[in-house]
């Protein structure tokens, strides 16, 4: 029988869930402004969203302030970490990888419509009308901005939809929540997996703020140097006179310097040099960091080598996206068999027969996170039934999006990279490639606007590693996590809530036309009209630039004199 864990103080205070509560909504106007409005500063393209350290580290100074004239008052490491909890999975839902690509998706295929791309006839007789806005004379502004939801009764349009996706967001939070559960013990206690991406946060708040973090000379000689390069760089965009130091991703394109075959199929090959990538690189073993460099140049190696061999009928040669599903795949199923003993302990606890462990210490017992895993995924099931969608895809589909997201988040608490992007690798790409278009059928393939948000663009900001990354803070401050589940549900409801408002009535708001979201789903629209046709999508949407130029020429013609003035 496992070791008996020592009874742990809890963190949560009706405080810490108030003050993290009411920062939701200041933080997702900011993130969904900056990413969604703007297309910039990208604060969750990150795995530290430097939005929620910036709101933590203010908090800090206030706190410190408080410690010193009234220490009884001042927040605890325990309750900055609820806060951050509650700030870091809202923010999650409303990034650049997230609910943002929704908004545009709820009412693309009425606005964008033409009769070039038949999106009447392969679409819109598809859609569950209970999901989507389709009234003309409501998407018209919110696409094309200078107005409000509130205008006009807009907002009575939209409740349903929001009623029904917030509905949706916190049974997909709950089966995340409870997966990690059971996880928790494993990964934390047993494999004792290294966490690199809370060590930050663990630091800023230990003691509630105090000068041991921020009276560190080496924390403010390293915060001169990177702020020295952002600082320069910045007055370089308003005086080119100042050099720009280059450290930026797309400001190093190796690839320029191979211009013959079959050196010119390398692809994109960015060097960068960024401060915090170097920094972080301190935490990782060093196997996997040899494995972070190697099998990337060995990616570049494979390119070469297809185009040297020029495969007739098989044009996708390597197929990188297929091999990094398949080494999804692989590591999923090696996790679990590394966790064999203690899941068998978690069945044994359920069930209360031998070999249970005490569970009195998880964010909830091991039996709730049962009931609630069947209790989320029955809602996910019903809700892709109303929505047409047939029951061997649902199961299929939300099977492999679950293998990618328990996968991940085993890479992020291991490895901590800056950011785990796979952009091209999703379920419903997947499937249409093993199943065909036809045995798929139309109700399932045009979920895949509506549901790309969590499965298709780049996995960023899926809400599955912060959950663990929250446990594991719970653990390392010494703090019972009991609780700590419900307080994360809490926070996505709310958070989903306040997502849908903000987003959408930014879009009102701001000519959203323009911005990346509204292109990623254009181009999403066409890939399934070009699968319900039965084209190959590659033959039949146009590439992006063209999206991106039809797309606002398109917004421009719709509008009025008065607004493009």
């Amino acid at each position: 029988m496992a070791e008996e864990p020592a009874r742990r103080r809890s963190g949560i205070t009706p405080r810490a869930v108030l003050i993290g509560l009411a920062l939701i909504p200041p933080n997702l106007y900011w993130t969904i402004m900056v990413e969604g409005i703007w297309h910039s500063g990208h604060p969750s393209a990150l795995s530290l969203f430097w939005n929620v350290i910036f709101t933590i580290l203010c908090l800090l100074v206030i706190n410190m302030g408080i410690k010193r004239f009234a220490p009884r008052h001042a927040l605890t490491q325990a309750e900055f970490i609820v806060i951050y909890i509650l700030l870091y999975m809202p923010t999650a839902l409303g990034g650049h990888d997230s609910l943002q690509l929704q908004f545009p998706s709820l009412a693309m295929a009425f606005y964008g419509a033409t009769p070039g791309n038949k999106w009447a006839q392969l679409l819109q007789p598809f859609l569950p009308r209970h999901l989507v806005v389709s009234n003309e004379r409501v998407i018209k502004p919110f696409f094309e901005g200078h107005s409000s939801l509130f205008m006009k009764g807009y907002w009575k349009y939209w409740l349903g939809p929001i009623f029904w996706w917030t509905l949706f967001v916190a049974a997909f939070g709950l089966v995340l929540i409870c997966l990690s559960v059971f996880l928790r013990r494993q990964w934390t206690e047993h494999e004792k997996l290294s966490y690199p991406i809370i060590q930050l946060p663990m630091a800023m708040t230990e003691n509630g703020g105090d000068a041991k973090f921020f009276g560190n000379r080496l924390f403010w000689i390293g915060f001169a140097c990177a702020a020295a390069l952002d600082i320069v760089n910045g007055i370089h965009g308003f005086v080119p006179a100042v050099p720009l130091i280059k450290v930026r991703h797309d400001q190093h394109d190796w690839s320029q310097l191979f211009h013959t075959f079959p050196w010119d199929h390398i692809g994109w090959f960015p060097a960068p040099f960024y401060p915090f990538i170097i920094a972080i690189g301190f935490f990782l073993p060093l196997d996997l960091s040899f494995s972070i460099w190697f099998f990337y140049l060995f990616q570049k190696a494979e390119r070469v080598l297809a185009a040297t061999a020029h495969v007739a009928n098989m044009p996708d040669l390597p197929y990188c996206n297929e091999q990094t599903l398949g080494a999804l795949f692989i590591l999923f199923f090696y996790t679990l068999w590394l966790g064999r003993h203690h899941l068998k302990a978690v069945g044994a606890t359920i069930v209360r027969s031998a070999g249970a462990i005490d569970d009195s210490d998880e964010p909830v017992s091991y039996r709730t996170a049962l009931l609630g895993l069947l209790v989320g995924s029955g809602f996910l099931y019903f809700f892709c039934r109303r929505a047409g969608m047939t029951p061997g895809f649902i199961a299929a589909f939300f099977g492999v999006y679950l293998v990618i997201a328990v996968t991940l988040t085993r890479i992020r608490v291991e490895l901590g990279p800056p950011a785990h992007e796979i952009a091209g690798v999703n379920a419903m790409s997947l499937l249409v490639s093993a199943r065909g278009v036809d045995a798929i059928g139309s109700r399932n393939l045009i979920m895949f606007p509506l549901f790309f948000w969590f499965t298709g663009r780049g996995y960023r900001t899926q809400i599955m590693p912060p959950m663990m990354e929250g446990f594991k803070m719970a653990e390392r401050a010494g703090i019972s996590s009991r609780g700590l589940g419900w307080v994360m549900l809490l926070g996505i409801y709310v958070g989903g809530i306040v997502v849908y408002l903000t987003g959408i009535g930014l879009s009102y708001a701001n000519n959203s036309g323009w911005n990346g979201m509204v292109m990623h789903n254009w181009g999403q629209n066409y890939q399934t009209a070009a699968w319900i046709e039965g084209l190959n999508p590659r033959d039949h949407a146009m590439n992006v630039p063209s999206l991106s130029k039809h797309f606002a020429m398109r917004v421009q013609i719709k509008q009025s004199p008065r607004t493009r003035d």
